[in-house]
């Protein structure tokens, strides 16, 4: 049984879809995976097959365009009666959803945020046209995946549908060496670098915290910003910035951690209702954490005791929580690190995923 996996961006960095079609092979499944090369096409090894359709667009927003078109014409190449379709984000579920109509095949749409209330599109006209296209497709796709409870219920509340199967965006487990201790601490920001994810404020926290590195793992638009912050802020050489990391480095530098941050601010729901997946890399590699007071990272904290919440974005609150958590120690959370990571791991999500697909592909076998 075949299932064409689209998703818009280069596939490198995408560890949901990956896991995803990992899960789906493992289990008998034959996933082709369809991405594009925006933002480069670096060198990728996977046990089954994937295509990246070359945008010559410059803009995001005529990529957008030009990807609808071609994704549309790669799904019809591949599918054959024997397919089901899964469709990541707003960005590919309009050539998804029009194939699986003309060709009766089952589809399963996977939303890893609210797309329309990204903090990037608020205020602007492209809002107006996500919006049209989640109104018109979500309702009409009875199998739907989202990444957290909280989206879940907003898209029942939106669209009056019935509640979409929620499968959260968790690590694989990973294996637990034993914890060390640093004479210099570190804590440990993941993640893209951009606004709203209170990058600027940990920087400004450094200047309140003794004997402590913040190690920024990642790239992104504001990286010069936040140099800059550094500087003027005199904790430059607090403040290592350790570029754009693949996935394996990633896992080897996370352990090193005595505290990980996730101090998103509330710019729209999407970020509100999130749960990140540095969160539980975070809980994986037994590090506790700093984190902002939003409902999914809230119940994460309270519900197995691994860290502290943060009230408000202020640098010294910040460093005030930071300060907790370091005197603590890392030993003193490894008791309830060990039980949140046997739990909250990729794992124990794995089944909701295949329930469904079996569901879907039982109703190809019927002749829906």
């Amino acid at each position: 049984m075949k299932v064409i996996v689209s998703v818009f961006n280069n596939l490198y960095t995408d560890q949901r879809v990956e896991k995803v079609c990992k899960t789906l092979y493992d289990n008998g499944y034959q996933p082709i995976l369809i991405g594009n090369d925006w933002l480069g096409a670096p060198e990728l090894h996977r046990p089954y097959p994937f295509v990246r359709i070359p945008l010559k667009s410059k803009k995001l927003r005529f990529a957008y365009i030009e990807f609808q078109r071609k994704l549309f014409q790669e799904i019809k190449k591949n599918a054959d009666n024997k397919t089901i379709l899964l469709a990541n984000d707003l960005e590919t579920i309009m050539p998804n959803y029009l194939i699986s109509k003309s060709l009766h095949l089952p589809i399963v749409f996977d939303s890893h945020e609210i797309f329309t209330e990204m903090p990037t599109i608020q205020g602007r006209w492209v809002k107006h046209v996500w919006k049209k296209i989640e109104k018109s497709f979500v309702p009409k796709i009875s199998k739907m995946i989202t990444a957290s409870d909280s989206y879940a219920n907003w898209f029942v509340k939106e669209y009056k549908i019935n509640k979409p199967i929620v499968v959260r965006n968790l690590p694989r487990k990973i294996a637990f060496n034993g914890t060390n201790e640093n004479q210099t601490k570190i804590i440990l920001y993941q993640g893209w670098l951009n606004y709203s994810r209170g990058i600027d404020k940990a920087i400004l926290a450094m200047q309140s915290i003794e004997n402590a590195e913040l190690w920024i793992a990642g790239g992104g638009p504001m990286e010069n910003e936040f140099r800059k912050i550094a500087e003027d802020a005199r904790v430059e050489d607090k403040v290592k910035f350790l570029g754009k990391l693949n996935p394996a480095d990633l896992r080897k530098i996370t352990p090193k951690a005595d505290v990980g941050i996730s101090i998103e601010e509330n710019k729209g729901l999407s970020y509100f209702y999130s749960l990140p997946n540095k969160i539980s890399d975070y809980i994986q590699s037994r590090v506790p954490v700093v984190v902002s007071d939003f409902p999914e990272m809230r119940n994460i904290v309270k519900t197995f005791e691994v860290g502290e919440i943060i009230e408000n974005h202020s640098p010294e609150h910040l460093a005030e929580k930071l300060n907790i958590v370091l005197k603590n120690g890392k030993a003193s959370y490894l008791h309830n690190l060990n039980v949140a990571a046997d739990e909250l791991c990729w794992e124990n999500e794995e089944e909701k995923i295949l329930k469904l697909f079996s569901e879907a592909r039982k109703e190809l076998e019927m002749g829906h």
